[in-house]
């Protein structure tokens, strides 16, 4: 098989989770991407759960190695003038310069646009921000938190409708959403500049990720103004639509909304009286009765297990699912069937599992190309290819312009 981006040369220039992935993604399909860090390294290194490893091996630094696989890493200070004309160097001979820097820090550290594609008129110069690259926002920080869920409305449409505290947010749902829509855009860039032979400038923000995550509220309201109420479970449109609570307190999850599936239903949970039932004839009706028609179906879901009620829908079809645990997934079959969770080795030998990229193209090399690299690990070697001399690197190393030593590689425990 062919990895699709075998020969592309990637330069990354971002921290924590969004950018990263990106690049993570890109060089799942083949592309060679050097890692620029600051000498402590990203600050995402060390910054999420550790994950239990078996007694005397070394820390697995998790979150860190699933954005960062198949990298090289150097350690360049860019608030050096040395650094970052290294880091120009690299750009100059890459297909692609990725970054989270504002535009301001850009055009501070001469990696803007301009500067960069008037050194190389073929790059794709790509910009993941929190806010986008105009407007009053420009200058202002994002993280997922702040700018996808939060600025993003995400969360007031994920959270009940009365008084009640925003849902618990996991890490990088935003930022790997966000991940997806810069990696669709480095290549589509990268076909235009195949066509065309210009370089291309790409942003994408994490607002914007949001904007096209809460779309389907968003399209009605851009026409009338209107704020979506968020639907309680007494409030919702359908029926067999949402989640409920089993005998066992395991949840399952239905998305069966067109009427053919209520007589069924009906049928088969052994409730046929609710068919002819004027209060849940047919959809208004349910509507207007859903306090009622929930306080029931909590009544009869409560009755059985979750096991139980699995069999039951598989047994007449029924479109369901669920409310699985990250361990449960984690272990799940169909997952582990279609190849979700492929294995990392590391040189020492250990082997762990990641998630592979959420796509397959057939006939293409799309796999996690190693692990995370250490802080600086490749410093040495792609700074004697770009034909820094070995006397000027040790200056530069004593003069903390780049870093880089000896040590554990990100998936072993290495920490900024």
């Amino acid at each position: 098989m062919v990895a699709p981006l075998d020969g592309v040369r990637v330069v990354e220039v971002a921290n924590w989770m969004a950018a990263p992935g990106a690049a993570a993604l890109l060089a799942d399909l083949g592309a060679d991407v050097v890692k620029v860090e600051p000498l402590r390294g990203d600050a995402m290194r060390g910054a999420t759960r550790q994950p239990a490893v078996p007694e005397g091996e070394p820390p697995l630094d998790a979150a860190f190695a699933l954005d960062n696989r198949g990298k090289r890493s150097i350690a360049v200070a860019l608030n050096q003038a040395e650094g970052t004309d290294l880091v120009r160097r690299l750009a100059a001979g890459a297909d692609v310069f990725l970054c989270n820097l504002l535009p301001a820090r850009q055009a501070r550290y001469g990696l803007d646009p301009a500067t960069l594609l008037g050194a190389n008129p073929r790059l794709v110069h790509a910009t993941l921000t929190g806010y986008g690259t105009h407007g009053p926002d420009v200058a202002r920080p994002g993280y997922d938190l702040t700018a996808f869920f939060g600025r993003g409305a995400v969360l007031d449409a994920m959270s009940e409708p009365v008084n009640a505290a925003p849902p618990r947010l996991r890490p990088a749902q935003g930022d790997h959403t966000a991940a997806l829509a810069l990696f669709g855009a480095v290549l589509a860039a990268l076909r235009l500049v195949e066509a065309t032979g210009e370089g291309q400038v790409v942003d994408v923000s994490l607002l914007g990720a949001a904007a096209w995550t809460m779309s389907s509220d968003l399209s009605a309201t851009l026409v009338d103004g209107v704020r979506p109420t968020p639907e309680g479970r007494i409030a919702r449109p359908h029926a067999l639509h949402g989640g409920f609570r089993c005998a066992d307190s395991r949840w399952i999850l239905l998305f069966m909304p067109e009427p053919h599936w209520w007589p069924a239903f009906c049928t088969a949970v052994g409730r046929p009286e609710w068919i002819e039932d004027e209060r849940f004839a047919d959809r208004a009706a349910r509507s207007a009765n859903m306090p009622e028609l929930t306080r029931l179906l909590d009544e009869l879901f409560a009755s059985r297990p979750l096991k139980e009620w699995c069999a039951l829908f598989d047994q007449h079809g029924f479109i369901w699912g669920p409310a699985s645990t990250v361990s449960e997934f984690a272990d799940d079959e169909q997952a582990a069937a279609d190849g979700l969770f492929p294995e990392i080795s590391e040189p020492s030998g250990r082997r762990y599992r990641t998630v592979r990229a959420p796509f397959r193209v057939q006939g293409a090399d799309i796999a996690p190309r190693g692990p995370a690299p250490a802080v600086g690990e490749h410093t040495t070697a792609v700074l004697t290819a770009l034909g820094v001399q070995a006397e000027d690197l040790s200056r530069l190393a004593t003069d903390g312009v780049i870093g880089g030593h000896p040590g554990p590689r990100a998936g072993e425990g290495a920490v900024g």
